[in-house]
């Protein structure tokens, strides 16, 4: 009967100790958000903190599971709104290992959006209805080929990503709006940046080059595949730099700055997609450009 009393006494502040110690460690393990409102087709960086990633069973978006990677020495996850995503309000569910749970609301605002006119260029068959149906339907074969390109299992990068040209960085068409040839609605799903022929292209962060081919719309395009689903496009070049398969770091010269496919005028068009998902390249180079305390 003492010896009884004895192993009760030890073992039940055991386990008092233990369950202690584990609502401790739940209460410390938060979710950051970076930013918490976003509007349609923006990205998002989630961070963990409290936990190392060996501790996470999954993290979620709308049901979703997220690729977890490790950056600033935290687990975290890049997210892509579609740009037609409902507004709203969105939980993001993070599952431990040990059992325990927390989750965040990111919202989810309506974008501004606005149309404008873009006519065929003659080099690409003049603005008829019958060639504007013909750019269209290549357009689309084109898009077909890029959503097939595979990404790596995982991320290729642990660094920052850069702008693609050197400053100054002047936006001539932004992410978001929708061209109107015809009778067909084009959503520009990129940006386009001043850049006059011949200028330094650069990768915008380390990856695998997956395209490095000349598209009768997109022009001369590379596509550099950053892992986990993050991918850089650099389109309507006047020349390409690198070859399919090639692993590039961050600034490594990739192409020059044109005016070829579907352009009227030099430039460069970048897009970023994060799992598919086209988001404003711009929001998406200020996630780590901008001095933002997570």
């Amino acid at each position: 009967m003492i010896r009884s009393n004895i192993l009760k006494f030890i073992f039940f502040p055991s386990l008092f100790f233990c369950i202690f110690g584990i609502q401790e460690a739940n209460g410390s393990v938060s979710i950051l958000i970076n930013p918490k409102e976003v509007a349609q087709g923006e990205p998002v960086l989630i961070q963990i903190d409290g936990v190392n990633i060996s501790d996470i069973k999954k993290l979620t978006f709308d049901k979703t599971n997220l690729n977890i990677f490790n950056y600033q020495n935290k687990p975290s996850a890049l997210l892509g709104i579609d740009l037609n995503k409902k507004s709203g309000n969105y939980l993001i569910f993070l599952d431990l290992k040990n059992g325990s749970s927390t989750e965040e609301t990111l919202v989810i605002k309506e974008r501004e959006k606005y149309e404008a006119s873009l006519a065929v260029p003659e080099k690409l068959g003049g603005n008829s209805p019958a060639n504007q149906t013909k750019v269209v339907n290549t357009l689309g074969k084109e898009n077909a080929i890029l959503a097939t390109i595979k990404t790596g299992l995982k991320s290729f990068w642990t660094n920052k990503f850069i702008y693609p040209i050197s400053e100054p960085i002047v936006v001539t068409d932004e992410y978001g709006y929708s061209r109107l040839t015809g009778v067909y609605t084009i959503a520009h799903k990129g940006v386009d940046l001043r850049a006059k022929t011949g200028t330094k292209v650069v990768a915008m962060n380390r990856g695998v080059v997956r395209i490095a081919k000349t598209f009768q719309v997109y022009g001369k395009t590379i596509v550099v595949d950053h892992g986990y689903g993050v991918m850089t496009f650099y389109m309507h070049l006047s020349k390409i730099k690198v070859n399919v398969g090639e692993l590039v770091l961050p600034g490594q010269l990739v192409g020059l700055s044109g005016q070829t496919g579907y352009a009227e005028n030099p430039h460069l068009h970048i897009t970023v997609r994060i799992n598919n998902i086209s988001v404003d390249p711009i929001k998406f180079l200020d996630l780590f450009n901008n001095e933002v305390s997570l």
